[in-house]
């Protein structure tokens, strides 16, 4: 569940030292891969409801997927893409550009074109933000995802990759990857998530804008198309424990495929260690199923026929950053979702249970992210430094029913964890570790997979908890 994590903790214990502030330790990976931002802890007298209101303003999530939305932004050769799902295109070539991959070695030369989205302002200034995007990347073709945003101080941040990718990794194509190295001593890239350096200190991003670059063969017929280009901006409090939500919407189970990734251990080590390692792919390959996606066979032929569930050694494959060397790229996972026809995938964070009930009961899974002690939650049976799990349903009483793909096998996956417990660890932003130093929590990071074609029960939970 955590084989990455070293190269992301050296990252975030560089930051944090530059900071002048403890490092965290190195148990960083899937969920918990960096502290939360905010220095004011909650306050305990709030009520759950206000408790959850209020939280709802410390998250931004906004995404460009309309026709008006792709013609409000700059675009320099995209053109849009027209059909049930508007996107953009590249229509004619801006320039040429030389990329060395890192990961292969090879320079190869690329037309690219680019779009840039207005300027959003972020409801309320933001210490971390985690892009998202979904494409259709034929093969030799790949996009980048940048962002630039404003500080308080009325500064610019520089242009930040925030992941270069492409869904296939044949010979025509580059190796997905996240970059490393990225900041400008206010504020620094880990993998997948801006981070302001030093919350403490009061500095935000009050705004940002995103710019797409796609990237084709030169001369080459095919071309990217970007559907879904969208951010999530939030500004947590430290918080090492959250208020209780009462049960609401409770007593319905979506019935959402079991796969087990410890099946996988030993299979194709390249791709993070293997099965051992696998909890976000293999979470993320039961809600593309849930919703009636699955690869195809030829799709699946590489895959050692011994193996079972093939599907889940492909989810791994295909979400793999090279980079961070592991499948637990948060955005990677969500646009290897929407490479599934019809459907969406987004990162975001949600505000307690209760959210996770509306999506629940309009049909909707939630992959959540979360870090504990194996005291922490009773059932689970392990401890983890980061793990990605799905709430498929609640109990009658209100307890959570999640698929766990840390279990020995498929017909163990489904699980009930109590309430309370599971609703710390996901929301909360600190945790002490087994060695009682604290270090971070997901601050209930999640990701949501929903089809392009909603049902308007579906369209309203999304937009309860701020997804449109």
């Amino acid at each position: 569940m955590t084989s990455s994590a070293p190269r992301r903790t050296v990252l975030a214990a560089a930051l944090a030292a530059a900071a002048g502030a403890a490092a965290p330790s190195a148990q960083a990976a899937d969920a918990s891969r960096r502290p939360a931002a905010g220095s004011a802890a909650p306050a305990t007298a709030l009520t759950p409801d206000a408790t959850a209101r209020r939280s709802k303003s410390l998250v931004d999530y906004h995404a460009w997927t309309t026709t008006a939305d792709w013609t409000k932004g700059h675009a320099q050769g995209t053109a849009l893409a027209h059909g049930s799902r508007p996107g953009i295109r590249l229509a004619h070539p801006a320039g040429t550009f030389d990329y060395k991959d890192p990961h292969t070695g090879r320079t190869a030369s690329w037309e690219y074109a680019t779009w840039t989205s207005p300027v959003h302002r972020l409801k309320v200034p933001a210490t971390e933000l985690v892009a998202s995007w979904n494409a259709h990347t034929p093969p030799g073709t790949w996009i980048a995802v940048e962002l630039r945003g404003t500080y308080t101080d009325g500064g610019p941040t520089p242009w930040y990759v925030m992941g270069r990718w492409t869904s296939g990794d044949g010979d025509a194509d580059i190796r997905r990857t996240s970059v490393d190295d990225q900041k400008d001593g206010k504020s620094s890239i880990s993998t997948d998530t801006f981070a302001i350096d030093t919350p403490a200190s009061g500095l935000r991003l009050t705004s940002y804008e995103l710019r797409v670059t796609l990237y084709r063969k030169p001369g080459g017929p095919l071309t990217a198309t970007v559907w879904r280009l969208g951010a999530m901006g939030s500004d947590l409090p430290d918080r090492f424990e959250v208020p209780a939500s009462a049960p609401g919407l409770v007593g319905r189970e979506l019935v959402v495929p079991r796969y087990s990734q410890e099946i996988h251990k030993g299979q194709y080590p390249e791709y993070d260690n293997g099965g051992e390692a696998w909890c976000s792919p293999t979470s993320s390959q039961m809600i593309v199923e849930h919703w009636g996606r699955k690869p195809t066979q030829q799709q699946l032929s590489w895959v050692n026929p011994d193996y079972a569930d093939p599907q889940v050694c492909h989810a791994a494959r295909y979400t793999f950053d090279y980079q961070y060397d592991g499948c637990g790229n948060w955005p990677f996972n969500a646009a290897y979702a929407a490479t599934y026809r019809d459907l969406q995938g987004i990162v975001t964070r949600l505000s307690s249970l209760t959210d996770a009930e509306r999506l629940i009961h309009a049909g909707i899974p939630v992959i959540t992210s979360q870090s504990f002690l194996k005291t922490e939650l009773d059932g689970a049976g392990y401890g983890t430094a980061g793990h990605l799990m799905t709430i498929v349903g609640f109990t009658k009483n209100g307890d959570i029913i999640a698929n766990d793909p840390a279990s020995p096998d498929n017909a163990a996956v489904r699980h009930i964890y109590k309430r309370r417990q599971f609703e710390n660890i996901w929301l909360r932003t600190k945790r002490k570790n087994a060695d009682g130093k604290v270090v971070g929590g997901s601050g209930g990071v999640c990701y949501l997979y929903f089809p392009a074609r909603m049902s308007a029960v579906q369209r309203r939970a999304l937009a309860s908890v701020g997804v449109y």
